[in-house]
């Protein structure tokens, strides 16, 4: 091996293909040794060693444009550098990992797209007898809030939770939900509306429920329009209903945009 060897050999004991050493020169990480009387390149021992360390780099995952300095740094440097990519290595291992939770989030459906606290929020739907297909409804809105007023979106969970210990305030919620399945016209949807105000007006804190997801944006109302009117298709009777708790909150002084 005293005459070195070729770019073939060269590639197949570092364990890289051809093309990968020629890009190590194109990158110049690698010098390109001259060639002998036959017109070939030939590796030698300083060669092979600086491949083989190139490409232990390499896949170590240090970006090639960092390779060649720190192979041409002391000691202290190439050490210091090591910890650096290191610490972007963790970083990037632990973004994977979330990607990978994610993932596995996706599989329940929109488990991803929502914090821990909704979906506990939502876990308590059994508590009050709400109808699965009305639970599926909610979760979706929750989403589309989230994503619409990101801001708003845990200010209005706090006070979701709060609610959660309003025995009449849940009592409503509970008939809400069965509203779903009333006619448009039922009767029972303007004295439940009635209730419902009544009961915001009379407890303000319960009125940051709806508050909250305003937003102070050039499009706040559209966006608060889309959220509240998420699931009016589903239930007319729930469009009329909601039409009329905000009317007679409009009534009272609370700040509620027009649809």
């Amino acid at each position: 091996m005293s005459g070195g060897v070729t770019i073939g050999q060269a590639a197949a004991f570092a364990g890289v293909t051809v093309k990968t050493v020629r890009h190590y020169h194109q990158r110049g990480l690698l010098d390109e040794p001259r060639r002998d009387r036959s017109g070939y390149r030939r590796y030698g021992s300083a060669e092979l060693l600086r491949l083989v360390r190139v490409r232990a780099l390499a896949e170590a995952g240090v970006p090639l444009a960092e390779i060649g300095p720190m192979l041409d740094a002391d000691a202290e440097q190439f050490t210091t550098a090591l910890a650096d990519v290191e610490l972007r290595l963790n970083e990037r291992i632990a973004e994977l990992v979330a990607r990978r939770e994610m993932l596995h989030r996706l599989a329940d459906g929109d488990q991803a797209l929502l914090p821990d606290r909704a979906l506990a929020i939502l876990g308590r739907a059994d508590e009050f007898a709400i109808p699965p297909e009305d639970v599926a409804i909610a979760r979706e809105g929750l989403v589309l809030a989230r994503a619409l007023v990101p801001d708003g979106f845990d200010d209005y969970l706090d006070q979701v939770e709060n609610a959660l210990g309003d025995t009449r305030f849940m009592a409503l919620a509970k008939r809400q939900g069965e509203a779903a399945s009333w006619e448009p016209d039922d009767p029972r949807i303007e004295e439940l509306a009635t209730a419902m105000a009544d009961h915001f007006l009379a407890n303000p804190a319960l009125l940051k429920i709806i508050t909250s997801l305003q937003v102070r944006a050039d499009d706040g109302t559209a966006r608060y329009g889309m959220i509240r009117s998420y699931g009016d298709d589903q239930s007319p009777a729930w469009a009329r209903l909601s039409a009329l708790i905000e009317t007679r909150l409009r009534s009272a002084g609370v700040p509620i945009p027009r649809q």
